[in-house]
């Protein structure tokens, strides 16, 4: 065991004490919790850069500590950590963006009365993502799995008491519940066939040849290989967590909480949780690909989910006009173009992007936080406007993560992972769809985003308090700047001509394609930003929002569909009108089950016991007690009698005895005479 596989486990524990001595402290103690958080996050931050200094060293190997836990009968259920390239990278993101995102929190959150519980939640957040990463059990994942969830159900509802933040909160931890059924059905069913729920170990783990190769010979009672059913059902609880159609509705609707936690969860941790598991399941969910006989692959089926939630979530996301909702759909659109990525078989692409992503949309997340916290509060985009004079370095740093996530090319780390995705799905022998929705879905996200640029920084503000918008402090324009140099910066170690992050992701040695692979593509996907972004101008920014109040420029063009977009195409309506009302069906039927069925059986039972009672009461009261008692009174009476007899005085028995001699004698005269 290496000394950074021993120093792993301190990653996630940092933040996890921090929470856990900051629900200790007293309110007032604010300020040195988030003091404390901040400080546990950074040095987790410090212990991740070693740790992947120790994995680059050698990287295919996989450091792991597996111990056991605790027996069960003749079982013993062991987990463990492990440190390998994927564990290092996601470990360092997640805790240099968290990081920024506390820092920023400190002047975001300094007026909310309960900014000491939501340091506590943060870092408790920031500690369970973590868990997923450095775990090597599927059972230990599963665990940090669930704790992700509680912490997203505290955070999004942190104000409770708006009525939106408690049902968003509620929306979120059920709708990713269903997913965590399949999820938790697979490892189950995993479990069962294995033995194991060790990633590896040495040899026998359920993520190495030989296990593999085991589960890929066995079939289900319906035919399908058991390895895709069991591929399928875990991809169940990635769809559920990293918003994946048709479990995407929840996300959302999670920007009701402050916007520091919108960041957290988009870029480095619930959301990413999804991607990061089926990477890390990767050889078990393309364990089927030599199987002929199977109607479908699970990597397919993952491809053409990943698609349609990329298509989905860059559609809805040109028609809202909340800030952070048009945000939240590009990241729906974000993950789709990851899981597709994953299902073309390219996961090193899909990793690459989950990389980028994190780090621009943690930019334009907080971007977001600096317009809502300048002003007022409000998210409204038609309501703000002209901020780019008085908020020049949040315009400035937003602009850069816009870029980012359009894929401008060359320059922005979004270009680079975008157009290693986009190459997968040309090369991919199965569909041609996956490319075709991946380009239009190119054009789209340009489009809508330059439409965000025009609505919030340019033009005059609409806002009655505008004048009094100015620029955030430096706890909160410091990390933009930070991140904004990360999302020009980190695509660099993936370009086509400098593969080194998808080699030492792999393992294998550095091998330079040439900066325009695929050229072809590349062409038509930068003739498409440059298309999105020229339609976005010439009805956004060109043409400039006079009002609040006026009507949308896209929505007098198409009006229908603007509007149906705008009702996020009534998925939710949808799920109202079908599973809500076979829910609330359900629940009368429960309901009158309980009340009618069941209680009243039980009632009815209670009755037939009380009258069984009162039989049985009569029966041994009135009956047997009864008779019983009066035959025992006439022969305690006779006793009574009798004893009287036995009085045990000599004269009283000497003269029954004289009176008995002289009746006797009396007799035997008569009858002799």
């Amino acid at each position: 065991m290496t000394l950074s596989a021993t120093y792993l486990s301190l990653i996630p524990l940092l933040p996890l004490y921090a929470a856990a001595l900051g629900v200790l402290l007293p309110k007032k103690n604010k300020h040195f919790v988030s003091s404390l958080a901040i400080i546990a996050m950074a040095t987790s931050f410090i212990i991740s850069l070693f740790a992947l200094n120790q994995a680059l060293k050698n990287t295919s190997i996989h450091s792991t500590y597996n111990f056991s836990w605790f027996n069960l009968g003749q079982e013993s259920v062991r987990i463990g950590i492990l440190l390998d390239p994927l564990t290092a990278f996601m470990a360092v993101m997640v805790t240099f963006i968290s990081t920024l995102i506390f820092i920023f929190s400190t002047s975001y959150m300094k007026e909310d009365e309960n900014m000491k519980q939501f340091f506590c939640f943060l870092s408790f957040f920031a500690s369970a993502m973590l868990g997923i990463i450095i775990s090597n059990s599927l059972l230990l994942l599963f665990i940090s799995w669930e704790l992700v969830g509680l912490a997203s159900y505290l955070l999004i509802g942190f104000w409770f008491h708006k009525p939106e933040a408690a049902a968003a909160a509620k929306k979120a931890f059920l709708t990713t519940r269903i997913g965590d059924l399949g999820f938790l059905l697979g490892i189950l069913w995993l479990y069962h066939t294995c033995g194991t729920l060790l990633f590896y170990d040495h040899g026998h783990g359920i993520l190495e040849h030989h296990v593999l190769a085991s589960i890929a010979s066995q079939a289900t009672i319906f035919g399908l290989p058991l390895v895709t059913a069991i591929g399928l059902l875990i991809f169940c609880g990635a769809a559920g967590k990293s918003g994946q159609f048709p479990l995407h509705v929840w996300l959302p609707d999670a920007m009701e909480g402050p916007t520091p936690v919108s960041a957290l969860i988009h870029a480095a941790t619930m959301v990413a949780a999804g991607v990061f598991l089926i990477a890390r399941m990767y050889p078990l969910m393309q364990a089927d690909q030599f199987i002929i006989a199977t109607p479908f692959h699970t990597l397919t089926v993952i491809a053409f989910i990943g698609a349609i939630t990329a298509l989905l979530g860059a559609l809805i996301a040109g028609s809202q006009y909340d800030i952070k909702r048009v945000l939240a759909y590009s990241t729906i659109s974000q993950l789709g173009y990851m899981m597709m990525a994953l299902g073309l078989g390219s996961w090193l692409a899909a990793i690459f992007h989950l990389l980028t992503h994190a780090f621009f949309k943690a930019l334009l997340f907080l971007g977001a936080g600096s317009v809502i916290h300048a002003s007022h509060h409000e998210q409204d985009m038609r309501k703000l406007g002209g901020l780019s004079k008085s908020m020049p370095i949040t315009f400035a740093t937003f602009s850069i993560g816009m870029l980012a996530l359009c894929g401008f090319p060359f320059l922005f780390s979004g270009f680079w992972s975008k157009e290693a995705i986009i190459h997968a799905a040309y090369e991919w022998p199965v569909s041609i769809l996956p490319l075709i929705i991946s380009l239009i879905a190119v054009a789209l996200t340009a489009f809508y985003m330059t439409r965000l640029m025009g609505e919030v920084f340019f033009g005059t503000s609409r806002a009655d308090h505008h004048h009094h918008t100015h620029e955030n402090k430096a706890q909160m324009t410091v990390p933009l700047s930070i991140l904004a140099l990360c999302a020009i910066s980190v695509g660099f170690i993936g370009t086509p001509s400098w593969p080194w992050l998808q080699s030492a992701l792999n393992g294998t040695p550095v091998e330079a394609e040439g900066l325009f692979k695929g050229g072809i593509v590349m062409l038509g996907s930068i003739l498409l930003v440059a298309g999105g972004m020229g339609l976005g101008w010439i009805l956004y920014i060109r043409n400039l929002r006079t009002n609040a109040h006026e009507e949308d420029p896209l929505e007098t063009m198409i009006p229908g569909t603007f509007k149906l977009l705008g009702s996020r195409l009534k998925i939710d309506e949808f799920y109202t009108a079908t599973l809500g009302k076979l829910n609330t069906a359900l629940a009368i039927l429960s309901n009158g089950l309980d009340r009618y069925v069941w209680d009243l059986s039980i009632q009815g039972l209670a009755k037939l016991g009380q009258l069984s009672g009162s039989i049985n009461y009569a029966m041994d009261e009135e009956a047997l007690n009864q008779g019983f008692n009066v035959t025992s009174e006439k022969i305690r009476q006779s006793g009574v009698q009798y004893s009287k007899a036995q009085s045990g005085e000599t004269h009283g028995y000497l003269r029954v005895f004289a009176i008995t001699v002289v009746i006797l004698t009396l007799l035997i005269i008569t009858l002799w005479s």
